[in-house]
């Protein structure tokens, strides 16, 4: 009875750590610029497109474009990030490459990917924690994204 009671503690222990361990703690984001807006943009990033216009017309400050990040070597397969700016706001993320070479790969993608593109969106950086299991695509998704708002000037 004993060894029972030590077995079912020690699995609620792990498990109780494991979902703690699990929980990604809440990013603030400074308060946008007036005039910056909020909405998402209706125009979809170009694949390939390394370039984008600043906005020399009335509005906010800030890019206005699509910029398309490196490309970013992990052992698993590239990363490369392409990403929307409207006056200086991150609008759009999206993934023209990341790892798919094995089963694996795409499976650790398929749930990293989205996790990160909701992160930068939120904190509106390439500031973002990285994806549990995922840590060298988390790591080329981030070199990417901040290659790309280094072409914006973001």
């Amino acid at each position: 009875m004993a060894m029972r009671r030590a077995a079912l503690l020690a699995t609620s222990s792990v498990t109780g750590l494991v979902l703690l361990l699990s929980l990604k703690p809440h990013h603030t984001t400074p308060s946008a610029p007036a005039g910056t807006g909020s909405g998402a943009a209706t125009s979809s990033p170009t694949p390939g497109s390394g370039t984008g216009h600043s906005s020399g017309a009335s509005g906010g400050a800030g890019a206005t474009g699509t910029f398309t990040g490196a490309v970013e070597q992990t052992p698993y397969g590239p990363v490369q990030i392409a990403v929307t700016l409207s006056h200086g706001e991150l609008t759009k993320v999206r993934a023209l490459q990341t790892p798919s070479g094995a089963s694996r790969s795409r499976a650790i993608s398929g749930y990293a990917v989205p996790t990160l593109t909701r992160e930068a969106l939120g904190a509106q950086s390439a500031h973002i924690q990285a994806v549990s299991g995922a840590s060298y695509t988390s790591e080329g998704y981030t070199q990417s994204l901040q290659s790309a708002l280094d072409k914006a000037g973001a």
